[in-house]
């Protein structure tokens, strides 16, 4: 990409905070954005990639399961975490989050990676195996939707919600939406402790941080002419054509994506499956599994 990079170290969290991500940490400028990221461990890199509205917290059971013999590394997406925060919530374009993590991979130089996404993060994750696809070693998946959506789309109520006009920015800016109801998405074997979800709070404590919730809210489609759509499709349709290690982490009890697996095992039959009880944010809940998964595609 011929990209000039500047790096610093990761900022300063507080002390509270500070022993839940004992990882080093940088800060790229990319485009004239500050990406913050963790790059932990030593092996065959492992790209983990988190979605809305989390941060690379969400990844340090599984980091913390893999650095012994892996590299890991886990941005936050433009608005989320400690990275930049537009105050725009139509900032938030697909193409420009998969173009900053792939400009982040090629700074970095990761090869032979194992992308790794959930949410939002599994179609930004698997936009850099469309571009970059001499780097990518293995794919894995869990609780996202990287395939073509159905035609004509439905939009669930609470992207429906997202792209009311007015009330919707006052409901994900005033209250912080939706980390309040983050709990409500988990599974059986596990919910927040009341400090994790103060953690997923914390980034967005300020007012003035809170567009890019919804700004990923309205990333998702809700017509056949959304703007996200072309490049949905063909992310969806690199993934259809992959035919390398594979795995796929579901919890079904996600009332956001869980039965999403099945179009996900007829679109990749090559692949594991590790079909749980968990939720949406299953790293929380089960990061033994996810690790597990990752090793497996690594090792393939």
């Amino acid at each position: 990409m011929g990209l000039s990079v500047d790096f610093e170290p990761g900022p300063d969290l507080p002390r509270w905070l500070a022993p839940e991500l004992p990882f080093r940490r940088g800060v790229a400028r990319l485009g004239g954005h500050r990406i913050h990221y963790v790059d932990e461990g030593e092996g065959p890199a492992v790209l983990l990639v988190h979605g809305n509205p989390s941060w690379s917290f969400l990844w340090r059971k599984v980091i913390r399961a893999l650095r012994p013999d892996h590299r890991c590394v886990a941005p936050d997406l433009l608005g989320l975490g400690l990275s930049d925060k537009p105050r725009n919530p139509g900032a938030h374009q697909l193409d420009l989050h998969v173009a900053l993590i792939c400009k982040l991979v090629v700074a970095l130089d990761l090869r032979d990676i194992v992308l790794v996404g959930q949410d939002w993060g599994g179609p930004i994750a698997m936009g850099v195996g469309l571009r970059e696809p001499d780097r990518v070693q293995g794919i894995v998946a869990g609780n996202t939707a990287v395939i073509p959506p159905r035609r004509p789309v439905h939009a669930k109520a609470f992207h429906r919600f997202a792209h009311l006009p007015v009330v919707s920015d006052l409901v994900f800016r005033g209250l912080n939406f939706p980390i309040p109801v983050m709990r409500r998405t988990q599974g059986e074997v596990g919910g927040f402790r009341r400090r994790t979800l103060r953690a997923y709070w914390w980034p967005l404590r300020r007012l003035r941080d809170r567009a890019a919730p919804l700004g990923l809210a309205r990333m998702v489609p809700d017509r056949d002419d959304h703007p996200s759509l072309p490049l949905i499709d063909a992310i969806g349709h690199w993934v259809q054509g992959w035919d390398g290690p594979a795995a796929l982490v579901w919890g079904t009890q996600d009332p956001i994506l869980g039965r999403g697996l099945r179009r996900h095992r007829e679109a990749l039959p090559q692949a594991r499956v590790f079909e749980t009880a968990a939720g949406h944010f299953s790293q929380e809940e089960i990061p033994a599994v996810w690790a597990e998964a990752i090793r497996g595609v690594a090792a393939d």
